[in-house]
């Protein structure tokens, strides 16, 4: 009886000691498939943003210097008198050149000095769209010269994300599914999602920058904000059955 059971106990535990040393078995291999869907949602935009300029002639640096400071100077104390806010209003570029005659230089002489040119930038960036053709006439009144344009934006980026996700991964959904049943198969559950992000394709009527000939007495600026497309995409893996 002691033999028996000291053979059993051998059997077992050769057995035991051979199951440990197999390889685990790789899982079987999932048919998958892999497509990317795609979004778009509209938006209204909620913040403006321009940027005008102050551009002065003199003959000297300090003379340009002092004429230009005075007009920003009265261009600010206007954008605050017409609603905005001094963390609304940033100085955005400031440069001086000088101002030369070329026109002898092929008779070897060197260029004549004219004066200097002095430019003083101010960005607004404010919400209230509503407000932006009024800050624009306050700032062309006070003695801007200068216009770079301006844009409309969406301030809160979250604004349609849900929306264009479920979106994006719907259209992922309906692809794979058109796929799996040309292969005769059945779509299974998502194995993996990676999101593209959001694009932003701005479709405003924008205020033409260039320069700005104040009249004695200017009248508001026309602004109209459109609308702003926000793109996403999603690439989806799916299981197929």
């Amino acid at each position: 009886m002691k033999r028996f059971l000291i053979a059993s106990m051998s059997i077992a535990v050769s057995v035991t000691a051979f199951a440990q040393s197999m390889p685990p078995r790789e899982p079987a291999p999932v048919d998958t498939v892999s497509v990317t869907g795609n979004a778009r949602v509209t938006t209204t935009p909620d913040r403006f943003s321009f940027n005008v300029s102050v551009q002065t002639i003199s003959p000297t640096v300090e003379e340009a210097v002092n004429e230009n400071n005075g007009k920003v100077a009265a261009v600010i104390a206007a954008l605050k008198s017409a609603g905005a806010k001094p963390e609304e209003i940033q100085t955005s570029n400031f440069s001086i050149y000088p101002q030369q005659d070329y026109s002898q230089q092929q008779q070897g002489k060197l260029p004549r000095l004219l004066g200097y040119q002095v430019s003083n930038s101010i960005t607004v960036t404010k919400k209230e769209i509503a407000g932006a053709g009024k800050l624009l006439q306050a700032a062309i009144g006070a003695g801007v010269n200068q216009s770079s344009g301006l844009s409309f934006s969406v301030s809160d980026p979250a604004r349609g994300r849900d929306e264009g996700l479920r979106a994006a991964f719907a259209d992922a959904r309906a692809k794979a599914t058109l796929l799996a049943q040309a292969a005769g198969r059945t779509l299974g559950p998502a194995l993996a999602i990676t999101e593209g992000g959001g694009v932003s394709n701005p479709q405003p009527r924008p205020f033409v920058g260039g320069r700005v000939m104040a009249a004695q007495v200017t009248s508001e600026v026309p602004v109209e904000s459109g609308s702003e497309e926000l793109a996403f995409t999603v690439s989806v893996v799916f299981a197929m059955r």
